[in-house]
């Protein structure tokens, strides 16, 4: 217990935001390469091209030197330059057998985490070292019960292969869609996801969870002309009004009759003066639904808003899809496999079929590609205590969740690889 927390407050203090987790893979890698695991990263892990939503080049190169003072192995981390952060695990049985992957996200978010006397990492001196970002999801956990989970599987006394995928860049649906790309699920017959908190209690789990929702996330850019905006605002083109314009439109967009949307404008910023008509403007759109078909409307709404908004005033635009995730279902058969194996692990009292998922998960690549290819797929969602919301900045989970996690993953991996 005190190792996986030890783990756990290491990657707390080091959140690193998508296709940037250029110390957390670096960790991931050297851990598992001890475990005599065949690692795959690098441009080995995901497709480059594939990626959206990639930071800048300054951002990247920014993070990247940041890991190396912070201890990074240069031998590894060279080979993830350029945000290529994907790290894959493989470990053969001692017999021929089945495929099963599990799969774990390891990005942070742009939050400040609280400094509060009463948040936990703050108590406790394990608070983010990295301003502006923070584990706000519980992908710290996440990744600490996959490593933890490779040490008990280490002895390979199983039939099969086990493939452990640690995804970056979560948060948005960046990441999953370059790895499906690269081919990394074809060989899989059976998929695990795992998410910890979501407003579950301590020692209540599910073997599946359901109505999560399809999203496109985009970026809207509107280019205008700069002009005085005393002496000449009629020579101007407003880039910040045409953004404006589109902003209200896309919240004004209707309901549907028969299934859940949501849309939301989660930034807008333009302009570089007081007094200047705002050349250029920028802004951050997602569009979510119960069904990938409306949430495919949606987007060709908001692009069309964005498109006339531009036109209004004589504007240029460009809107571009940087990430996204889709529908997907639980198969029964490891629904139930995650049910009965709970019930060997005493910490796990409530034991139940499915939780509400209620975001979007990218996982969601990874399991429809695994069932496209004939396999099965499912996501868990294990209780934890959180003192609030996910992505709130005194988010936190209870670290007693950890060891129960890790020791369900080890029996459902045993029973599916037939191992002693």
């Amino acid at each position: 217990m005190e190792d996986v927390i030890k783990l756990r407050r290491e990657f707390h203090q080091r959140p690193e935001v998508g296709f940037t987790e250029f110390w957390t893979a670096t960790k991931v890698v050297e851990i598992l390469q001890s475990l005599k695991f065949e690692v795959l990263y690098g441009e080995d892990a995901l497709d480059e091209g594939s990626r959206r939503g990639v930071p800048s080049e300054e951002e990247l190169d920014h993070a990247y030197e940041r890991a190396i003072k912070d201890g990074a192995n240069p031998n590894i981390i060279r080979r993830m330059k350029g945000g290529l952060t994907a790290v894959v695990g493989v470990l053969k049985g001692r017999k021929p057998g089945p495929t099963i992957g599990f799969r774990f996200d390891m990005d942070a978010l742009p939050v400040e985490e609280s400094s509060d006397e009463q948040h936990f990492p703050q108590i406790h001196d394990f608070r983010s070292k990295y301003k502006g970002n923070m584990h706000a999801c519980a992908h710290d956990g996440h990744t600490v019960i996959g490593l933890e989970f490779a040490k008990k599987m280490a002895n390979c006394d199983f039939s099969g292969t086990l493939k452990l995928i640690f995804q970056p860049a979560e948060e948005g649906g960046r990441g999953a869609y370059s790895m499906v790309q690269k081919g990394i699920v074809n060989d899989i017959d059976k998929i695990y996801c795992l998410h910890l908190g979501l407003d579950v209690p301590l020692g209540e789990i599910s073997g599946g969870s359901n109505q999560w929702l399809a999203t496109t996330k985009m970026v809207a850019h509107f280019y205008g002309v700069p002009s005085h905006s005393g002496a000449s605002p009629e020579k101007g083109k407003n880039a910040l009004i045409g953004a404006a314009t589109a902003l209200l439109n896309i919240h004004s967009l209707p309901r549907h009759s028969s299934e859940q949307t949501r849309v939301n404008v989660g930034l807008l910023e333009g302009g570089a003066a007081l007094n200047i008509v705002p050349q250029y403007a920028k802004m951050l759109i997602e569009t979510r639904s119960t069904s990938a078909t409306v949430n495919a409307e949606l987007e060709e709404r908001v692009k069309r808003i964005v498109e006339h908004s531009a036109e209004m005033h004589g504007l240029g635009f460009e809107t571009e899809v940087i990430g996204s995730a889709i529908t997907f279902s639980c198969d029964e058969d490891l629904i139930n496999v995650v049910k009965e194996e709970a019930e060997y692990i005493e910490e796990f009292h409530s034991i139940l079929d499915y939780h509400k998922g209620g975001g979007s998960e990218d996982a969601s690549f990874l399991i429809n590609k695994v069932q496209e290819n004939g396999g099965k797929g499912t996501y868990m969602l294990i209780g934890t205590p959180i003192p609030a919301p996910h992505h709130n900045q005194a988010f936190d989970i209870d670290e007693q969740v950890l060891v129960p996690s890790v020791n369900l993953l080890e029996r459902i991996a045993r029973r599916e690889l037939h191992g002693d």
